[in-house]
């Protein structure tokens, strides 16, 4: 696979390169703020789940102006990785859900509170949407929890939220907390996706309400008593498109020319993750030491004992492990497997 092919595939991966983004979503972020303003009046900032930091650079570049020594401005970013320095921006290797994680941020605020949250995290998705969307409602309520610890009242919060059957209950309780409650679908997310954000707006908890990170945060069970609420119990979120309409679209395949009489260049990505999870896979690739599991192939009236058997690829694995590959067996392998099969 080339490295041209993904740029052409996917506008806003492209865009984010040549802008010196780290990821494509910072993109949504800006969107969001398009239509809701977001960083009016905003000086202190909170990024949950910030790797690789896109999002922070986005908070960086807009309430810093790139100035890395303006000191009214404080953003702290926060995840369990590592992550690469951005200037003008606290990083925390830390838990969302531990009672320090939230200390440790107030204090770099002087002991105030923050006037924005956003957190664009999001599991590793299995392709099952119904587990998918329970992991992620579980991560959004885990990124509010420590927000009840961390954002003043009148506060914003901002979140990646996956749309689903069950996505009414998640609506309810954030109404608990926020009066002012809406959904947001950026131009640059997939179409394909069933990822949205929550912008939740005018922070005003229950009155008695008291923060504790030792209690999972309103775990209630998912079943449908919750999608059958009617009247005033049911909570009817707005749901907005936000981005220029007249931009680019993320589902769509673009020339790699996009403005008339400009070559295009390639990018390398702004920055490389620091150790991210595929790394020890990718060692094993570049040795040719890494296990190939092919799916048994069905013989054809054409075949014969010995043709080559392709191994399955996946699309979203690294550069370093997308190169496709033949998986040769020779006729001795195949007599032996044969034999096995019959002995058993």
């Amino acid at each position: 696979m080339g490295k041209s092919s993904k740029d052409k595939r996917d506008v806003y991966y492209r865009l984010a390169k040549e802008e010196g983004w780290r990821a494509r979503s910072a993109f949504k972020l800006l969107q969001i703020n398009e239509d809701f303003n977001l960083f009016e009046g905003v000086k202190k900032v909170v990024d949950l789940c910030a790797a690789p930091g896109s999002w922070s650079q986005v908070l960086a570049r807009k309430l810093r102006g790139g100035d890395s020594k303006s000191e009214d401005v404080k953003i702290v970013a926060v995840d369990l990785q590592a992550m690469a320095p951005i200037p003008g921006v606290i990083q925390l290797q830390g838990d969302i859900t531990k009672k320090s994680t939230a200390q440790e941020i107030i204090s770099h605020f002087e002991g105030e509170k923050a006037d924005l949250v956003v957190c664009d995290g999001a599991p590793d998705v299995t392709g099952l949407h119904d587990i998918d969307e329970y992991i992620q409602a579980q991560l959004l309520l885990a990124a509010l929890n420590i927000t009840t610890h961390v954002l003043r009242n009148g506060g914003t919060f901002v979140a990646k939220i996956f749309r689903g059957k069950d996505v009414t209950l998640l609506y309810s309780q954030l109404r608990i907390f926020f009066p002012l409650v809406s959904i947001f679908k950026p131009r640059s997310s997939r179409n394909s996706s069933i990822e949205a954000f929550v912008v939740c707006q005018n922070y005003s908890p229950p009155d008695g309400y008291i923060p504790n990170m030792s209690n999972p945060l309103l775990d209630h069970k998912y079943d449908t008593d919750y999608n059958n609420l009617e009247g005033p119990n049911r909570v009817i979120v707005p749901f907005l498109a936000c981005g220029d309409l007249s931009g680019f679209d993320s589902d769509r395949t673009y020339p790699l020319n996009l403005e008339q009489g400009k070559d295009y260049v390639y990018h390398p990505p702004t920055q490389e993750p620091i150790k991210p999870p595929y790394e020890e896979a990718c060692q094993l690739r570049k040795a040719d030491q890494l296990a190939k599991v092919a799916e048994p192939a069905k013989k054809s009236a054409n075949q014969n004992v010995g043709d080559v058997v392709p191994s399955s690829t996946i699309d979203s694995l690294p550069d370093c492990l997308e190169e496709e590959e033949e998986f040769h067996r020779s006729e001795g392998d195949v007599l032996e497997d044969l034999t096995e099969l019959k002995i058993g």
